[in-house]
């Protein structure tokens, strides 16, 4: 095992439990004490609206952090100097707990660190491996994923306690420690690192093939792609144009998935069209992330269920039976506490188990699985909610069943997505494809608000009223329905899919 991987390792669990630390406290801390200006019936809508436009922007400036890494600083420098902003971040939240423009510029800080580093640093995470090492990278990136996990569930123990015992400036200036230590840790391990220099300026870079494909003319004359990513670009100003209605994050990560769905769908309808002018592999490299692109666009449904077990699931709790000393947020440590124990479980137990009885885990089954397993989980979570709309009492201890289903679905996801996005990117695309693996929690968080704002329309909730089922009900059994249909597609299309394999040479 390289002797560097315990610095990362250690960073990332301090970093981890900075990020779920204030992450899982802040629902409640809006509910509470920030939202307080708001009537009483709108402020669960606005704090679920705050946090999912919070984890949009945690998932879409890892593009920003993995360009930078990727084309002009390293992967390290770009980690430690994010890292620095992440900190200011955490500061700003301690010290504005009553001023809402100083908290929503903390958030703002933590979404630009936090989101700059997470592609960096899984696939700084690989580049200490070569194919000479690279079984073992499986390995650590599980450990990884254990060590984010371990970081969240004491963190989702913690947190909640301080925020109600000791107050907003403690229970966020904590995690503001974590950071630092985070950061301190990785900088000491500097003189072990593998560190890959940025790529040069490649004249067959994937923009640049794709411009060429773009515009480059079909034997009849035509540029049907072109067009198609012209639409894209319409249609995207178009989704901009919603902003007063759902928002200016909403409307731009709208505008975003138009251009890139259209845009990459014409460069595919051309892309041989760029032979020539560039080399072989250029083109087919293209091709190749194209492929992965809609592997990650099949994932975001899953991200819509599995983030909202911070926001949703949070506020079920709240009406549910509990003892007095628990607070609903430490519900979310289950989930953390589930991970560490499935993680060596499926590794040494279920997959063994499997492969004896003729099946073989691949990371596309297992991600299959997974999405699958997470409608069931708001199936459970649904189903529980008609209890309450019913007026019965219901302990919350009947959430471990859908948190269970979740965290298995998340470790089939999560885990295996994050190694698989790592094979698949070519090495001069590491911490962009990475980014767009991270991408896709953006848009998976988005439909949580787009959904949330149809809600809103008179004629919508007339007509899920009209149902006898409760809005909230309603939503459950439609996120359910929206993973079960995501993983048939993304079953259909995996069938297909040849892996490839871009670990780099010993």
């Amino acid at each position: 095992m390289p002797r560097q991987i315990p610095y990362i390792i250690a960073s990332e669990g301090c970093e981890r439990f900075s990020f779920y630390g204030m992450r899982n406290i802040l629902t409640p801390f809006l509910t509470t004490s920030l939202l307080l200006y708001l009537p009483a019936a709108e402020r669960e809508g606005s704090a679920k609206a705050v946090f999912h436009t919070f984890v949009i922007g945690v998932y879409f400036f890892p593009l920003l952090g993995g360009w930078l890494a990727d084309r002009f600083f390293g992967k390290y420098r770009t980690i430690l100097w994010f890292s620095l902003v992440y900190c200011a971040g955490h500061a700003c939240l301690a010290l504005f707990e009553d001023n809402r423009t100083g908290f929503f510029l903390g958030l703002f800080l933590i979404a630009l660190g936090s989101g700059g580093i997470k592609p960096v640093v899984a696939s700084f995470v690989g580049d200490q491996f070569d194919q000479r090492t690279k079984h073992l990278a499986k390995l650590v990136f599980d450990g990884f994923y254990w060590i984010i996990n371990f970081g969240s569930f004491f963190a989702s123990l913690l947190m909640p306690i301080l925020l109600r015992d000791l107050g907003p400036s403690v229970a966020f200036g904590v995690p503001g420690i974590l950071m630092f230590i985070a950061t301190a840790v990785l900088w000491l391990g500097r003189k072990h690192y593998v560190m890959l220099p940025p790529a040069p300026p490649n004249p067959h870079s994937f923009v640049r093939v794709a411009r060429t494909a773009l515009g480059a003319r079909l034997p009849a004359g035509g540029r049907p792609g072109l067009a198609l990513a012209v639409l894209g670009a319409v249609l995207g100003a178009g989704a901009l144009a919603l902003a007063p209605l759902l928002g200016l994050v909403p409307a731009f990560c709208l505008a975003l998935v138009l251009l890139l769905a259209l845009a990459g769908t014409g460069t595919a309808l051309q892309l041989e069209r760029a032979r020539g002018t560039h080399p072989d592999a250029a083109v087919d490299g293209v091709r190749a992330v194209l492929r992965v692109l809609i592997i990650f666009a099949l994932v975001t449904p899953f991200w819509s269920l599995f983030d909202q077990k911070a926001s949703t699931w949070v506020l079920q709790a709240n009406v549910m039976a509990k003892p007095s000393w628990f607070e609903p947020a430490q519900m979310q440590a289950l989930n953390p506490a589930l991970v560490m124990i499935l993680i060596p479980f499926n590794n040494l137990v279920l997959y063994p188990a499997l492969r004896r009885g003729g099946w073989e885990p691949t990371p596309l089954r297992k991600m299959t699985a997974g999405i699958a397993l997470s409608g069931a989980a708001w199936i459970v979570v649904g189903a529980l909610q008609l209890v309450i709309d019913g007026g019965s009492t219901i302990a919350i201890t009947w959430q471990i069943l859908p948190y269970a289903l979740l965290t298995l679905g998340e470790v089939l996801v999560s885990a295996t997505g994050l190694e698989f996005a790592y094979s698949q990117a070519p090495l001069a695309m590491k911490g962009v494809i990475m980014s767009f693996w991270n991408l896709s929690v953006t848009f998976g968080n988005l439909w949580v608000l787009l959904v949330n704002a149809g809600v809103k329309n008179e004629a919508v909730t007339s007509g899920i009223q009209a149902t006898g089922v409760s809005v909230t009900a309603f939503q459950m059994f439609f996120f359910a329905g929206f993973a079960f249909a995501a993983a048939v597609a993304f079953g259909f299309y995996a069938r297909r899919y040849r892996s490839a394999d871009h670990y780099r040479a010993a």
